[in-house]
């Protein structure tokens, strides 16, 4: 077993499920640094399949990086791209791995970025969503994967959050829901989840909230008796849902009394 390698380490095989020995070691590019201790079987190495083994030699060897840009092994390349200069990188926007790919993502300049809003596997569109300008991230508004939608929605300016509020998947609809402003908001009433109209309970206007006191969910009129001042409470008395009446009373309960009650 390798210094320092765990006690339940991976047994150390090659990208092409050969086991890793000292003739491996022999006929490495970088056999020299085995002699000095630059690398480790079981431990630091790329020659290795795992991933984990892979990256500590790259950490420890950053100026080599970048001549295994074009290596066989999809790992070797995407852990290679982390660790190279940003230059390099502009030819792995094409590899055939996604992983690769992703890796790319996560370091391109913007006005390279921007060449991956399309890329056809959706952890990479992902990644360009998180961290494209935002200008260049509106026409990912329309990507096919709902959670490119999602960060669209979390990030984009809420001027722009009016064209997701209508989107086929919930989980973009609730990250608009608790972003959108005033006037768009009213149009969260008429959505058909109550996860969506909770939020608007949570977050219209206390004047507006009797249009959600008659919801046909129960738990977007208990979201009303959170918020709902006591003319609305009392209504909510009468609430067909006892959890909605209970909590009605208690907040009616909990309300300051008149003063000419209490010195009454």
């Amino acid at each position: 077993m390798a210094p320092d390698a765990a006690p339940d380490d991976i047994g150390s095989i090659d990208w092409q499920g050969r086991p890793i020995t000292a003739a491996t070691c022999v006929a490495c590019t970088h056999a020299e640094l085995r002699r000095t201790s630059g690398c480790a079987p079981g431990r630091s190495c790329m020659q290795d399949a795992y991933a984990r083994r892979i990256d500590r030699f790259f950490r420890t060897h950053r100026a080599l990086a970048g001549g295994h840009l074009a290596h066989p092994y999809f790992e070797v390349r995407a852990i290679a791209a982390r660790h190279a200069d940003l230059f390099q990188l502009p030819p792995l926007m094409q590899d055939p791995d996604e992983t690769v790919r992703l890796q790319v993502a996560l370091r391109v300049p913007q006005r390279l970025l921007r060449m991956l809003r399309d890329d056809p596997h959706r952890e990479v569109r992902i990644r360009v969503a998180q961290r494209i300008d935002l200008d260049e991230l509106v026409p990912m508004i329309g990507d096919p994967d709902y959670q490119v939608r999602c960060i669209a929605a979390q990030r984009l300016p809420e001027s722009l959050l009016p064209r997701l509020m209508d989107d086929r998947d919930l989980q973009v609809r609730l990250e608009a829901a608790r972003r959108v402003a005033m006037p768009a908001m009213w149009r969260l009433l008429e959505d058909p989840a109550p996860e969506v109209r909770r939020i608007a309970a949570q977050r219209l206007p206390l004047a507006a909230l009797s249009l959600l006191a008659g919801d046909t969910d129960w738990t977007v009129r208990w979201e009303v008796a959170e918020r709902a001042p006591g003319p609305l409470l009392a209504r909510l008395l009468k609430d067909p849902e006892a959890e909605v009446r209970a909590r009605a009373a208690e907040r009616l309960a909990a309300r300051p009394r008149p003063l000419e009650v209490l010195h009454g």
